[in-house]
């Protein structure tokens, strides 16, 4: 048994954690990590010392569950999503429907409320009368709950323009809160990708989404995991909708049934 499938079994035979769908270069840099925090000198030494520390191993587990997000990450997929996908999805759409979006993997909220100000301001400007619900889900509490709170620091929103702050965020000393005009559009949920019970955020009651997003999550787990993700995010985007990933996984979409927008985005549609 090599070193990091010996942390894998003692992971799962000592604590019950199951650490195995993750992507093993991932886990070999995180395991390193943590065996030099711990000034273990082999992976004997490591696993023996997680083995008998249940703290230990959760710090290790927490350290592969990421959570990161920024308003408007990814400046080329928003300036797509804005001047091409969103209106295209405003324009498709019949006097009361409505669009559905789902953020998978929302941390503490950026990203969804990024594009539900993108709609607000897409259908304002347009005169359209169209109604939305963006659904942010994640299997973090901690970051679910600041992510209904919508409360940030100017560091968290200081990429964002003067326009955009002072038409959407209400400041309160230091903090910048979201206006309500954008969080009523918002439901935030726990939801587990991994589940196999589990298909879109039970709060939606159906999946049938116009457009999804799961941004830097897929490289973090091995292959087949990556494949079972994805098979749930197409089943649960409507014929045509549209899938924003992160830059880092942009050639993993090019094996399954989605046709990039444009060559060099993070945008697929959904293959018929």
């Amino acid at each position: 048994m090599n070193a990091l499938a010996a942390i894998i079994d003692v992971m799962k035979t000592a604590h019950g954690m199951d650490i195995s769908m993750f992507d093993q270069s991932f886990l070999s840099m995180s395991v390193e990590k943590f065996s030099s925090v711990e000034n273990a000198t082999t992976p004997g030494e490591y696993s023996a010392l997680i083995a008998a520390d249940r703290k230990k191993a959760n710090e290790l587990l927490e350290s592969l569950n990421v959570c990161y997000s920024e308003f408007f990450r990814n400046p080329m997929t928003f300036a797509l999503l804005e001047q091409m996908i969103l209106p295209a999805i405003i324009e498709k759409k019949q006097p009361g429907s409505g669009i559905r979006v789902w953020s998978s993997a929302c941390a503490a909220g950026q990203e969804p409320y990024s594009i539900s100000i993108l709609l607000e301001d897409l259908i304002c400007r347009k005169e359209k009368n169209t109604r939305f619900r963006v659904f942010g889900t994640d299997i973090s509490e901690k970051e679910l709950e600041k992510a209904r709170k919508g409360i940030y620091n100017f560091s968290e929103i200081q990429n964002l323009s003067m326009g955009i702050v002072k038409k959407y965020f209400d400041q309160d000393g230091d903090n910048y809160i979201i206006a309500d005009s954008i969080k009523n559009h918002l439901d935030f949920s726990f939801h587990d990708l991994l589940d196999q019970n589990a298909g879109s955020p039970a709060s939606s009651i159906f999946g049938d989404f116009d457009l999804v997003c799961c941004c830097n999550l897929l490289y973090y787990y091995n292959p087949g995991i990556r494949q079972q993700i994805i098979n749930r995010l197409y089943d649960s985007l409507s014929p045509g909708g549209f899938l924003v990933t992160g830059e880092a996984e942009r050639d993993i979409l090019a094996r399954y049934k989605f046709r990039p927008v444009i060559p060099t985005a993070c945008v697929f549609q959904k293959i018929r």
